[in-house]
């Protein structure tokens, strides 16, 4: 175990810094997650930025899911029925219209 007095000569030596970040958010496969809070450090090593980053991780809703609870399949398949849209277009359109078809529907059909 290192003292505070040798772990700060190593930071000097890694020209690390803190940033003072209030959220992180990584991008995965899998997910996003969440960090709030942080304590975050840079440090140079090989003429390379590596972060160090100390918190708690969540993992975060995706959009899809959200999308998936704000309207149905019998949704869906209404709208792409009334307009004759794909069903890409028809998860847009209820997206745009807070997951009403009626809205959904005329959207595409002015459109058009």
């Amino acid at each position: 175990m290192m003292n505070s007095r040798e772990m700060r000569r190593l930071m000097r030596q890694l020209k690390a810094k803190e940033i003072d970040a209030y959220q992180i958010i990584i991008k995965a496969r899998d997910g996003d997650y969440v960090i709030d809070d942080p304590q975050v450090m840079m440090m140079e090593v090989q003429g390379q930025k590596m972060l160090q980053v100390i918190g708690e991780m969540r993992k975060m809703e995706s959009e899809v899911e959200e999308e998936k609870e704000a309207f149905s399949e019998e949704d869906i398949e209404l709208v792409m029925q009334q307009t004759g849209c794909t069903e890409e277009e028809a998860k847009k359109a209820l997206a745009e219209a807070n997951g009403e078809p009626a809205e959904a529907i005329i959207s595409i059909m002015s459109k058009r």
